[in-house]
């Protein structure tokens, strides 16, 4: 999800662990993984720790969220903090993109199932509320592990369950830690997947830095769901980032690999320093357009799982 600089918007601390203090610190769990059903209608969790499919090296779980809380209450605040507002500082407003929400804190937008999942929730928003262009279309939410969480390198994973329709974009992500002391995109994005809600066929991955970044980078791939696969069942979404390269995989299929060499001319590789995660759900916006109906309201992306895994 390409971001522009939003300043003073992001009103987290900056906490940040080294990326050796938040692996060691984490207990490592060596149980061997089994696979996901991919198009199963319910979440389905393998037992966590050792992870030895996609590149075929094993990776070692270094930290998790199972999404185990109780129905309706909000995600875990040691794992994840909730941005808020519709993005608008510094002239830039809509997070950059445009977009038509405004995310919020409500556990409406993002809450537990109870099942052992998270539903971030698009919304039509409730009367009241303000954005830049007037009163609110739309509520969500948007998650980030920002001082809580930041990884340099690893296996970086979800499973998700996608919401369809004109307007919707929910995408799983990182940004550099080192954002907003370090502009974008000069920090670096890596995005694991984004989802056009008009284009169900289809999710891409890309990756933003400088002189390569927003609608302009050449580095994305869209990769085409298998026929009779549909994209509103859970899959599973991951990065395998390592120095000077980064593999993309949807169901342990490798579809996309960016090495270090490949900004050349264009600008510096942004990815060997520590990220944080990110879960979203924008609406509207230059990505896939408004929505066209609020029919497709409420809409839910469901996350089964949040995993970062070590070598």
């Amino acid at each position: 999800m390409p971001f522009h600089s939003i300043v003073s918007v992001r009103t987290m601390s900056r906490r940040c662990p080294s990326p050796a203090s938040v692996v060691g610190s984490l207990r490592v769990l060596l149980v061997a993984s089994v696979a996901l059903a991919a198009s199963s209608q319910n979440p389905v969790r393998p037992p966590t720790g050792v992870h030895a499919e996609g590149g075929g090296a094993a990776w070692t779980l270094a930290w998790s969220d199972e999404f185990e809380g109780a129905a309706g209450s909000p995600p875990n605040p040691a794992s994840w903090r909730l941005e808020t507002g519709d993005g608008c500082a510094a002239g830039i407003c809509g997070w950059g993109n445009n977009e038509k929400q405004r995310y919020t804190t409500d556990p409406a937008n993002a809450s537990h199932t109870g099942s052992g999942a998270l539903a971030i929730t698009a919304r039509v928003a409730p009367a009241g509320l303000s954005c830049y262009y007037g009163p609110c279309r739309y509520t969500s939410a948007k998650l980030t592990t920002k001082g809580l969480v930041e990884p340099k390198y690893g296996r970086v994973e979800a499973r998700i369950k996608l919401p369809h329709g004109q307007g919707l974009w929910p995408a799983f992500w990182m940004l550099g830690a080192d954002f907003p002391t370090t502009p974008w995109p000069a920090s670096g994005e890596i995005d694991i997947m984004e989802f056009r809600g008009s284009r169900p066929e289809e999710m891409s991955s890309a990756m933003h830095g400088p002189g390569y970044s927003g609608d302009k980078t050449p580095f994305v791939n869209r990769f085409a769901y298998p026929p009779g696969v549909r994209s509103d069942d859970f899959h599973r979404y991951a990065a395998e980032w390592e120095p000077g390269q980064v593999r993309f995989y949807v169901d342990e299929v490798l579809h996309y690999t960016v090495n270090r060499g490949a900004p050349g001319a264009r600008g510096a590789w942004a990815f060997d320093h520590a990220f944080y995660v990110i879960l979203n759900l924008a609406v509207g916006g230059g990505f896939d357009g408004d929505p066209a109906s609020e029919a497709i309201f409420p809409a839910t992306m469901l996350v089964d799982y949040v995993r970062v895994y070590a070598r």
